[in-house]
């Protein structure tokens, strides 16, 4: 049945950003497939006690991706602890935006060492035990952002450490697919989260956001949820490389 193709039953899976917003959507999605979930974030909200709540098989683990080494720590201690990992989703972020003139070095080295250096490392520490298992799947999560230069705000750095995400996806892609591993990216238009909230919350950024998107809504991460469930199970078996948009229609504009 073709609808047993979106299950994961026995596989285990990794959520960076996990507790909250679109990570934890897809930690939710993964869980009711029936995955064992390991979320990890700075802080837990509550998002991983909702889901042992609810009867999933979900556990939480503290990590700052800015530190050297903790992308490359939390993927061997979830290899350690379960025996294998079968789904990485890379979905820790932060969003920051203004004049480049304006944007120093710390809010440089932050956003990109969230955004693209702990994308990068992690994917690099789950190679290997992902190889000697027979495959897996990585999915990182970037931005329309990656794809085109937003308005009204100017944000040069965040829309580069998203392009950044989508060019590793497809070139570990086309590394690593004679070892059975599958990489594809998300790349979200304005989804409702507490990252955005800030955004949506200015009249002036919400009404250009609101009228350049065709179906005049913001997403939910319910829906982001849905396609990485997608990409991450074997419903998406033949789909590697693809960076693959879920915007309301707002890039076709």
């Amino acid at each position: 049945m073709i609808i047993e193709r979106f299950r994961a039953d026995g596989k285990v899976a990794l959520v960076t950003g996990g507790t909250r917003g679109i990570g934890l959507a897809i930690a939710r999605a993964l869980a009711e497939a029936g995955a064992r979930v390991v979320v990890s974030a700075r802080t837990d909200p509550g998002g991983s006690e909702s889901l042992k709540a609810d009867g999933h098989q979900v556990e939480y683990r503290q990590a700052d991706l800015l530190e050297h080494g903790a992308a490359e720590a939390l993927v061997a201690g979830v290899i350690r602890d379960h025996g294998r990992l079968d789904i990485l989703v890379n979905n820790a972020g932060v969003a920051d935006h203004g004049a480049t003139e304006d944007f120093d070095d710390d809010r440089l080295d932050r956003l990109m060492g969230v955004n693209f250096d702990s994308v990068f490392r992690a994917c690099r520490a789950a190679i290997r035990p992902m190889r000697a298992q027979g495959g897996g799947v990585m999915l990182n999560i970037g931005s329309i952002s990656g794809h085109i230069s937003n308005i009204p705000q100017k944000q040069a750095a965040y829309n580069a450490s998203k392009a950044a995400v989508h060019m590793l996806s497809k070139s570990l892609a086309s590394d690593l697919a004679e070892d059975n591993i599958r990489v594809n990216a998300i790349a979200p238009g304005y989804i409702i989260t507490a990252m955005t909230e800030g955004g949506f919350a200015n009249p002036e950024w919400a009404k250009v956001w609101t009228d350049m998107t065709p179906m005049r809504r913001a997403g939910t991460p319910e829906e982001v949820a849905a396609l990485a469930l997608f990409l991450c199970t074997d419903a998406s078996s033949y789909m590697t490389g693809s960076v693959v948009t879920i915007d309301g229609g707002y890039t076709l504009r």
